[in-house]
This record gives structure tokens, sequence and C-alpha cells, in this order.
């Protein structure tokens, strides 16, 4: 039964210690992700918004929200429907109209000091070969980027910052793939993580701790066993 009692408290440490290791690991970043509306559902966009060339008639959105990743990140809110955004805006000859849902997400996003503005919608009358960015440009300035064409701000929403990381251990190195995906944040001076990218001194730590913890109630458990067969 001490044996048992002890492997149950070994298992129970590493498993703590597994737990803290993903929360230290898990990332927020808070930027505008970038969607695109088929049938009656969104999509996030494989494309940026500087290179989508969107047709006559697409819908597309924007929100700003905190996320790790596409997988998790928040979907633009409101009406979608081509049809209701651009029923005051007719079709002409040589242009084509983009419908733009334009969602500034919540207070809990928000950054410290800014209220985000109600979500709002419009419809882009541009030209035929017009890229989603421009689109935008042409009813939501201004607009801000960084150096990398990463989408910081619409309609000067929010006033500063740039896909950074809100909370967690930036996930990787990776750089963002489009214009409107998070950008993982530096390691900071005071970082655990190795310059080489492999576990950190912490991690190393914390498993050594373990392993003499759990070590400690095993020759424990022997020790209460050899005195009762004594």
């Amino acid at each position: 039964m001490t044996r048992r009692c002890a492997a149950l408290v070994l298992a129970a440490l590493l498993l703590s210690l597994t737990g803290t290791v993903q929360s230290a690991q898990a990332a927020g970043y808070r930027y505008w992700s970038f969607w695109d509306r088929s049938g009656g559902s969104w999509t996030y966009a494989t494309q940026g918004p500087s290179t989508a060339r969107p047709a006559d008639g697409d819908v597309q959105g924007f929100r700003f929200a905190v996320s790790a990743d596409s997988q998790d990140a928040s979907q633009p809110r409101g009406a979608a429907s081509f049809a209701t955004i651009c029923a005051k805006t007719p079709a002409r000859d040589g242009t084509k109209r983009v419908a733009l849902v334009i969602d500034f997400g919540t207070a809990a996003d928000a950054p410290s000091g800014e209220s985000p503005p109600s979500p709002r919608t419009a419809c882009a009358r541009v030209s035929p070969d017009a890229t989603t960015a421009e689109a935008l440009a042409s009813v939501a300035k201004p607009l801000r980027y960084d150096t990398n064409a990463l989408l910081c701000a619409i309609a000067g929403y929010p006033e500063t910052g740039c896909g950074e990381q809100v909370s967690g251990q930036a996930p990787g190195t990776d750089e963002p793939t489009s214009a409107a995906e998070p950008q993982p944040a530096k390691e900071s001076a005071g970082s655990e993580k190795n310059e080489d990218g492999g576990p950190s001194v912490g991690l190393y730590a914390g498993v050594a701790a373990v392993a003499v913890l759990g070590a400690a109630a095993v020759w424990q458990a022997r020790r209460r066993g050899s005195r009762r067969d004594g």
C-alpha cells in the first residue's frame, strides 16, 4: 500500500509539473485576424489582405481579439450578407464591390486604456484588380502596418501595439505568414528560454526536483515496509 501511495505521489508531481509547463507555454496575441465568408460561415483567410484579390460580390471580415493562432481565433460578429451590406451601393462598370465586416472586438481584448468602437460593415467599390487591403483602405482609414506588413490598426484602432504577446511564453520563432496573423513576441533578457530554442533551465530544474521528491517517496515507503517486516 505504501509503495502504491508513493507511486501516486510521484504521478501527481509529474502531472503538476506538466500542467505548469503547458500553462507557461500557452501564449495569446492581440491582433487583427482576416476572414473569408463562404456560404453561411467564416473561414480563416489563407492569404493576407495585401495579396488577396476578392471578386465582385465577395464578403470578407476582420476581427480584433486575443488568440493563440487561427484555430482559436474569434470570428467577426454581425451581419455578413453581401446583399445587405452593399444594398445601397449599386454595381458600376469597371469596378467591383466587396462587402467588409469590421469587428473591433470586446473590451476584454482591448489594449489598456482603449475602448473598442462598435462593429461596422462597409461596401467598398474598388477597381477590378484591387486587393483586400486597398478595399479596406477605401472605407476604414487610417490603417496602420508594421515593418513586416502586419496589419496593426483599422480606422485608427488600436492606437498603439501590433500583434503583441498578451500572456504566457512565446510558442516559437515562426514569422507570420500573412498580414493578419500574429507575430510572436521577442524573448526578453530575463526569459528562461534557451537561445537555441531548447528546453529552459527552469524546466530541467523542475524535472530534477520531481525526480528527487519521487525517489524520496519511494525510499520512505520501502523503509516503512522494512520496519513492519522486522
